[in-house]
């Protein structure tokens, strides 16, 4: 098997994980969403822990699909035509991440947090 090959597996590998990563998350984000929905009763007050969740497992599926892409161009073919496309891919991406980030946590990704936001040693990732 040539490196190319190799390349070209790794690449696809990494853009099927990105699909997994995203398909998983938005499963279990449903699915804690229905649960909690089934004991409370109420949709509204846990539809925004859902799509935060969503948004995160979307994010996380982007890093794995940018970083699919970027094996492949740069180490397949790079052309000056497949880096600009993969330069306007990564842009579309990347927008759509900051735009999910500032969904997410209701501020820009660069704003420092709020002393009330920052997480205590030792505290539990939410």
């Amino acid at each position: 098997m040539s490196t190319k090959e190799i390349v070209q597996h790794v690449g696809a590998l990494l853009d099927l994980a990105g699909v997994l990563v995203i398909a998983f998350g938005v499963a279990v984000a449903t699915a804690v969403f229905a649960v909690r929905c089934a004991r409370t009763r109420q949709v509204v007050a846990h539809y925004r822990a859902y799509r935060q969740g969503v948004g995160r497992a979307i994010l996380l599926g982007l890093e794995f699909l940018v970083g699919g892409d970027i094996i492949r161009t740069v180490a397949v073919s790079p052309t000056f035509t497949s880096v600009g496309v993969l330069a306007l891919i990564v842009l579309v991406r990347t927008f759509l991440s900051f735009s999910l980030e500032v969904e997410l946590d209701g501020r820009w990704p660069w704003q420092g947090r709020t002393p009330a936001e920052r997480p205590s040693v030792g505290a539990r990732p939410q």
